[in-house]
């Protein structure tokens, strides 16, 4: 049986994480008589009610009964990860601490996605391998590596976007619904906020896909494209520490806050 939860390493978070279970469901009345297994959905409802009743960080989201084989590392086919960066002068607000890696600087999204090209494919990630890692090879097959500019969230809409939403709604406006992340920031920038209203950062996502990840590999990724965005570092200072194979060519790795793991990818009845 395998139970799909939210728990990783610490300070890391998980949209969805995997682990597998040997359950065996005893009489109680009969002593030492084995019954059929309870269903999926019973297991779920039975373990959250004492996730919640303990106050837990994590929930189940969903159980699979599996074959006496499986194994929730080693059968995985591919694992997808996020990372988000608030790139903004002002403080993070209280409910986005340990939520992304607060970047102060302006972030080029352009020369982060043109470096994300060069990582992406098979090669030897030892650069991008931290000290301690157990992999038996460095060479990994980096399926996607990309970043988009998405909406920042918790999510709120500004007295601007209300009255447009307004406007699209009522009929009387076509072209300015579709506002895009950067065009609604640089709006909500420019109006004057009033008292107490804060400006939004801009939230950007990078996504990592591969059948398996070297240690901190990810992190020591997003390290080196921020890099790139904020100017520290070049395109071609990426294809240079890639081809360096030594993770001491490599800057500082990105905080574990705004690593989450989204998705692991099985081959399941």
């Amino acid at each position: 049986m395998i139970l799909s939860y939210g728990c990783v390493d610490a300070g890391v978070h998980a949209l969805s994480n995997v682990c597998h279970v040997d359950v065996e469901r005893i009489s109680k009345r009969k002593p030492g008589e084995v019954l059929p297994p309870h269903e999926p959905s019973v297991v779920k409802k039975a373990v959250n009610h004492f996730l919640q009743k303990n106050e837990g960080d994590i929930m189940i989201t969903d159980v699979r009964c599996v074959a006496a084989d499986f194994h929730a590392r080693y059968k995985a086919q591919e694992r997808t990860y996020f990372y988000r960066l608030l790139s903004g002068p002002e403080h993070l607000s209280t409910f986005e601490k340990d939520r992304a890696w607060h970047v102060p600087e302006e972030l080029d999204l352009q020369a982060m996605q043109k470096a994300c090209k060069v990582l992406v494919g098979l090669h030897d990630f030892s650069s991008f391998r931290a000290s301690g890692c157990q992999a038996k090879s460095p060479i990994r097959n980096l399926d996607e590596l990309n970043v988009i500019e998405v909406l920042p969230s918790p999510y709120f809409p500004t007295a601007l976007e209300r009255e447009t939403q307004y406007l699209v709604t009522q009929g009387l406006s076509e072209s300015n619904g579709d506002l895009s992340c950067s065009n609604q920031n640089k709006a909500t920038g420019e109006a004057s906020l009033g008292f107490g209203m804060r400006r939004r950062h801009r939230c950007f996502v990078v996504t990592a896909r591969a059948r398996s990840f070297l240690y901190h590999q990810v992190r020591l990724l997003v390290g080196a494209i921020k890099s790139v965005g904020t100017g520290d570092l070049t395109v071609s200072d990426v294809e240079r520490i890639l081809e360096a194979k030594n993770v001491t060519a490599n800057g500082p790795m990105a905080p574990a806050c705004g690593l989450y793991l989204a998705h692991v990818k099985y081959d399941l009845p």
